[in-house]
């Protein structure tokens, strides 16, 4: 259809369509933002609440006929809401044996000083479980091997940390969980066979020490070393 203009064109414009913008309510908003606003992080300021969460480990070694009985205590930040989080605030460590009460307690309060720095405390499991006794270590029930007594109380904070979710467990997954039921399995048959016995401990008598988790379930199967316990094999 032809249209005839009357007058001039003095200037145009491209008419465009106006995209539909969400609205955002503004309350919604404003609570949102103000929530962010106070979250509470872990901080050596952060005073120390009059009641706290905590757990108690024993360790038994064959370097003391007393066991040690390790208490963690953690701070639950912002109960109640979607950043709720539970992390270690302190530790303590007590003994019949106080041959070591000067380190015990120096060592618990530097521990329990980094915890309330706040920041990633992870780290303290690897500095403490690379610590040896030059006397040598000592194998703890299930066959796990530690180095040393330090060793051992990093091995009890790795054991909480996972328990509050500050470390993920890298478990087996089923396939690696079946492989390793079937070996065991098919090994203990084996050596019942041979020796007419089963001695009832948790891995076969002839393991070895595995790199890898330290515990002594490296056997040899199918021509290749295999660990029962974390699923480490030569032959990948």
């Amino acid at each position: 259809m032809a249209i005839k203009l009357s007058s001039k064109i003095v200037g145009y414009s491209v008419k465009k369509e106006e995209e539909e913008k969400p609205k955002v309510d503004e309350k919604v908003l404003d609570s949102e933002e103000l929530e962010e606003s106070n979250i509470v992080h872990m901080h050596e300021k952060l005073e120390r609440p009059e009641m706290l969460l905590g757990s108690t480990y024993k360790i038994k070694t064959p370097l003391s006929e007393h066991s040690l009985y390790i208490t963690i205590n953690d701070v639950v930040l912002n109960p109640g809401t979607k950043h709720e989080l539970r992390r270690p605030f302190e530790i303590f460590i007590n003994s019949k044996n106080m041959d070591h009460f000067q380190w015990i307690v120096a060592l618990t309060r530097i521990i329990s000083a980094v915890f309330r720095k706040g920041g990633d405390a992870t780290f303290l499991v690897d500095e403490l479980r690379s610590v040896f006794d030059p006397r040598g270590g000592y194998f703890k029930k299930g066959g796990k091997y530690m180095p040393s007594l330090v060793a051992e109380l990093g091995d009890a904070i790795e054991v909480h940390m996972k328990l509050i979710g500050l470390i993920k467990d890298d478990d087996l997954d089923e396939h690696q969980k079946k492989l390793i039921a079937e070996k065991r399995a098919q090994f203990a048959a084996d050596q019942k066979k041979f020796d007419g016995k089963d001695d009832g401990s948790s891995f076969p008598a002839a393991s070895q020490l595995c790199d890898k988790c330290s515990t002594k379930a490296v056997i040899k199967m199918d021509g290749c070393m295999t660990c029962l316990n974390c699923g480490d094999s030569k032959c990948g």
